[in-house]
């Protein structure tokens, strides 16, 4: 009886040992992404005069989190579910001021010939039907380990500050139960994100009006007398 129990010990405990080694890789794999967009930003601060993202936030997915979609997808909660069928239980979400920002940061990131390109969704092109609006990436990316190279998956989520502000308010409504007049709110949050995506194109084009009276000064064109 003993020799059993035991066995059934080393069985969790390798179990939980690999599941921990697991989420230290896609930890680092994020990392990776992370330290990416940072260079970026700074190299292209440099060049634009401006900073293509205002702020960065990453996170892993929690063992309950990983459990339940697993089970929403009708399949068992195992390491090569999770590698295999999970792309997102490495997330980083990237908050620039203006969309150009957004697919200037992607353009260059994609370039980079360690980085493999799985899925791509823009919903800032084509929105869903709530009026959400985003870029999502499925990144591949190499990590080094002591003993072993290794690709991970991390996802990559790009959004406004003004679209990310609407998302926020949109996912505390879709976890809220029995709110009355939802579809009322619903309306309401994609005519608000309509909105949204105007004023993101009017301030960019203010943005860039701004750029180039600055351009065109500096190069000389307008001379002091």
């Amino acid at each position: 009886m003993g020799t059993k129990a035991n066995k059934e010990k080393n069985i969790i405990d390798n179990s939980v040992q690999e599941f921990q080694q697991l989420m230290m890789q896609y930890d680092c794999a994020m990392l990776e992404v992370k330290t990416k967009l940072e260079v970026l930003n700074k190299e292209l601060s440099l060049v634009h005069s401006r900073n293509p993202f205002e702020s960065i936030k990453c996170r892993i997915k929690s063992q309950e989190s990983i459990i339940g979609k697993l089970e929403r997808h009708g399949l068992d909660f195992s390491i090569e579910n999770m590698e295999k069928e999970l792309n997102d239980i490495a997330g980083i979400r990237v908050i620039c001021s203006f969309p150009e920002d957004i697919y200037m940061l992607v353009d260059s990131l994609l370039q980079q010939d360690d980085i493999i390109l799985i899925e791509q969704k823009d919903y800032i092109k084509n929105p869903k039907p709530n009026g959400y609006r985003s870029l999502h990436l499925i990144l591949e990316i190499p990590i080094f380990l002591t003993n072993e190279k290794k690709h991970m998956r991390v996802e990559v989520q790009f959004r406004t500050i003004a679209m990310d502000f609407w998302a926020s308010l949109e996912h505390k409504m879709k976890y809220k139960k029995h709110i009355e007049n939802a579809e009322s709110i619903s309306e309401e949050l994609k005519y608000c994100a309509d909105l949204i995506s105007q004023l993101d194109r009017r301030m960019e084009q203010i943005r860039n009006r701004i750029d180039s009276h600055t351009t065109y000064k500096s190069s000389g064109a307008i001379k002091s007398e």
